[in-house]
């Protein structure tokens, strides 16, 4: 058989294969079978030119009929991208990651510099000794992917911060640099953070503990997940500090309703959906 080709997110020619659909499938939760069953069918259907986009969403329409909660979890990579776009609300996201894995975190922090008056740092993450110095780089266009550029002035500023000696003023603490993205990185970045010791936090990186598997670990799915999500409702719930899907369980609809002038129904339906998500 000629081999057939799909078109990714990056507009590029890639060979279509039915191990990367099986893959993808397993890591949002399904069993081997269904997994098998979904693929086998996206490869009967699959035809020249059809893009990575479609082949997503026809496989999460099939999973919603499958398992409904595989679904969900599979929309994750779309769900973080929701998050932006100017990357404040991601900022936002990843300060809840932090606090729930025990760091103290502060956002939006004025830091002095030794050549530089003051930087903006995106967040300050701290558990015991550690100090993070953080900086988040969000995209939400598919296929975007952090380069060596954002690494190299990532950690120029970072020496920069360091010398100055605000942060590092405790005796026994230890500073690090840390660059966070809802993607990727080149090898290029991945390369050089890893010479000069700056710690990365992406899509799959570092390998088997990125992003997606700290989120599915802790179960700190973004409220953006859910299919009924309305991007409108972005600063009410930003406001109130509710980022992640497991906020809504924690509501009163009828009350959150009357705050918000949203519908009660449409809170409840986002509440349902989020304990379908959360088991």
């Amino acid at each position: 058989m000629a081999q057939l080709y799909v078109i990714n997110s990056e507009q590029k020619k890639k060979p279509f294969s039915f191990w990367k659909v099986y893959r993808s499938v397993r890591r949002a939760g399904s069993s081997p079978e269904v997994a098998q069953r979904i693929a086998s069918q996206i490869k009967r259907e699959a035809f020249a030119g059809m893009t990575t986009d479609q082949i997503f969403k026809r496989v999460r329409q099939l999973l919603l009929k499958e398992e409904p909660r595989s679904a969900l979890k599979f929309s994750l990579k779309e769900g973080m991208r929701k998050l932006g776009p100017t990357g404040f609300a991601f900022e936002k996201y990843i300060g809840e990651i932090f606090l729930r894995m025990g760091y103290k975190v502060k956002l939006n922090q004025q830091v002095p510099g030794y050549c530089c008056r003051f930087y903006e740092i995106d967040f300050i993450a701290q558990k015991g000794n550690l100090v993070y110095v953080g900086e988040c780089k969000f995209h939400h266009l598919p296929g975007r992917k952090v380069h060596s550029d954002v690494a190299l002035s990532n950690y120029a500023r970072f020496l920069d911060i360091k010398k100055s000696g605000y942060l590092n003023s405790t005796r026994g603490r230890i500073l690090k640099s840390i660059l966070v993205t809802n993607t990727k990185f080149t090898t290029k970045a991945i390369d050089y953070s890893r010479c000069v010791g700056v710690e990365l936090l992406g899509w799959n990186y570092p390998r088997n503990k990125g992003l997606e598997y700290l989120i599915e670990t802790y179960q700190l799915y973004p409220i953006t997940i859910l299919p009924s999500w309305k991007k409108s409702w972005s600063e009410i719930f930003v406001q109130r500090k509710m980022m992640l899907a497991q906020d809504i369980l924690k509501i009163d609809p009828k009350k959150f309703s009357k705050k918000t002038k949203i519908p009660q129904n449409k809170i409840e339906k986002l509440r349902k959906e989020a304990e379908i998500l959360l088991g």
